[in-house]
C-alpha cells in the first residue's frame, strides 16, 4: 500500500436520524438513483442524484454506518449537495452535516478494511478513516491518473449536466431499475426502456479531441473526456469494461 492514501479532494456527508422512527435510507431511496437496500457494510454503492430531466447534478458512494449514511462526494460540491439534500429533508427528522472526523483513503492494493470500488474492481479499493499523517500529502494525483486511464469519468466537470445513463452509469452500476421513483427516474427509466443511449462519455487520448464534445481536458495527462454520438466513438475509444458491457 502507498504511503499515501488519503483523497483530500473528497469529504463525507453524514445523515443521522434524529429520532427512533426515522429512516435515512427510507429518505434516500427517494432521492437517489441507487437501490439503498444494497448499501450494506462492507458494500459501498454508486449513486447520483438527478434533475428531474434526468441530468446529472452530483454523482457518489453510499456507505452504511449502522443507522446513518455517508456518503463520499467530491469536496467542491459537499456544500452544494449537503444543502440539496436539506431542501428535499422537509419536517423530516434527519440530520444531514459534513462528517470532519473521517476521510475518504484509496489504494491500488487490498487493503485490511478496504471494499472494492463498485463502479469497476481495476478502480482499486477505499476506505474510511481519520486523515492520519499523510492528510496534507494525498493520493489524489494518483487516483486522478489511474481512473482516467481506465476511462471512468467522475466529478461534476466531467458528468455534469449529462442524461446519467450516458456516463455509462449502468455500466458502472450506479443505478437501478427496481426501486421505485427517485428524482428524475421517469426519463431514465423510459431511455433504458427504449434502449436508446445516443451519447456516452469516454476518456480519449488528447490528440484525437473534438473541442464540440469535450467536457474537460487534462494536458498533463495527455487525456479528454468527451461526451460523443455513440456513431462517432471508435471501438478503440472505449475501455474494455465498457465495450465489455454492451456487448454482453
Amino acid at each position: 500500500m502507498s504511503s499515501h492514501s488519503t483523497l483530500t479532494q473528497r469529504a463525507l456527508i453524514r445523515l443521522s436520524p434524529t429520532a427512533e422512527t426515522e429512516d435515512v435510507r427510507g429518505f434516500l431511496q427517494g432521492l437517489v438513483t441507487q437501490d439503498m437496500r444494497l448499501v450494506l457494510p462492507g458494500k459501498p454503492q454508486y449513486g447520483a442524484l438527478l434533475s428531474a430531466q434526468g441530468k446529472t447534478l452530483f454523482d457518489f458512494l453510499l456507505w452504511d454506518d449502522g443507522a446513518d449514511i455517508l456518503i463520499d462526494c467530491a469536496r467542491e460540491v459537499a456544500g452544494d449537495l449537503a444543502k440539496r439534500l436539506t431542501l428535499y429533508r422537509l419536517r423530516r427528522n434527519i440530520s444531514i452535516a459534513r462528517e470532519e472526523a473521517l476521510c475518504v483513503h484509496w489504494s491500488l492494493e487490498p487493503t485490511e478494511g478496504a471494499s472494492s470500488d463498485p463502479r469497476l474492481a481495476a478502480l482499486g479499493w477505499r476506505w474510511l478513516a481519520p486523515a492520519g499523517a499523510d492528510s496534507d500529502q494525498g493520493a489524489d494525483d494518483a487516483w486522478h491518473a489511474h481512473r482516467l486511464a481506465l476511462g471512468v469519468p467522475e466529478g461534476i466537470a466531467e458528468l455534469g449536466d449529462i442524461l446519467w445513463l450516458e456516463t455509462n452509469a449502468v455500466e458502472l452500476h450506479g443505478v437501478s431499475f427496481d426501486k421505485g421513483c427517485y428524482v428524475g427516474q421517469e426519463n431514465t427509466a423510459r431511455m433504458n426502456w427504449r434502449q436508446k443511449v445516443n451519447r456516452r462519455l469516454v476518456v480519449v487520448p488528447i490528440e484525437q479531441a473534438s473541442e464540440k464534445r469535450q467536457k474537460v481536458a487534462y494536458p498533463q495527462l495527455g487525456l479528454s473526456v468527451e461526451h460523443r454520438r455513440v456513431e462517432d466513438i471508435q471501438a478503440d475509444q472505449m475501455p474494455e469494461w465498457l465495450r465489455s458491457a454492451l456487448a454482453g
